[in-house]
């Protein structure tokens, strides 16, 4: 029976998937980036980033439900005044500015009116949410710290569609984990939070 139970799911998963409707998109951006560290260790303001990458949406039609995917790389860090601490200014640090490039692949689920009585052809409001995998491509170099190399966020965010091929947007991403940890002081870790800003382009199908 619950072998049954499986194959009909299956069979259902594999029906609704060819009913999607699916499309690609080339996508730029910038974001606004800072570090969360386990405890109130030193002073961190956020500093600016940039995103480019390619974008895919699959949308079941009628209900508005969809996912969109994609692969990203992903500039962002932070300025650490790690030279607030005596551990690291007597060994010549000060406020320090981190660099972390990863590659980025988010995976959302998003809802979009498409309901308006054809209004939606010209704009259509859309929000999405969901995790987001980055791997660390590259960092800048900085003895006093350990950075991971990936880390798990979490999205959520909000946009507009416009003329069906264009889609401004805006999120924010909590990091789950650990994005690097500080190699004195016990090892305190820090996460990611970041602003972000996207414009994607669709290409037509």
């Amino acid at each position: 029976m619950k072998r049954l139970s499986a194959f009909i799911a299956i069979i259902c998963l594999c029906a609704a998937g060819a009913m999607a409707q699916f499309r690609a998109a080339g996508v730029a951006g910038a974001n606004f980036n800072t570090l969360s560290f386990d405890q109130n260790l030193v002073g961190v303001s956020s500093v600016v980033g940039y995103q480019v990458g390619v974008l895919g949406e699959m949308m079941f039609p009628g209900i508005g439900f969809g996912l969109d995917f994609g692969l990203l790389y992903n500039q962002s860090g932070a300025k650490v005044n790690l030279g607030e601490k005596k551990v690291w200014s007597s060994l010549g640090y000060g406020n320090e500015r981190l660099y972390m490039h990863y590659i980025q692949i988010p995976l959302h689920l998003r809802f979009k009116w498409t309901r308006m009585n054809g209004l939606e052809e010209y704009v259509a409001p859309f929000a999405y949410g969901g995790p987001e995998l980055s791997i660390l491509a590259a960092h800048n170099k900085c003895d006093a710290i350990d950075f991971s190399g990936a880390e798990l966020g979490v999205t959520a965010g909000i946009g507009v569609e416009v003329m069906r091929n264009w889609q401004i947007s805006g999120s924010y991403t909590w990091g789950m984990t650990s994005a690097l940890k500080t190699r004195l002081l016990d090892n305190f870790g820090a996460k990611n939070r970041q602003w972000t800003v996207r414009v994607a382009y669709f290409f037509k199908h």
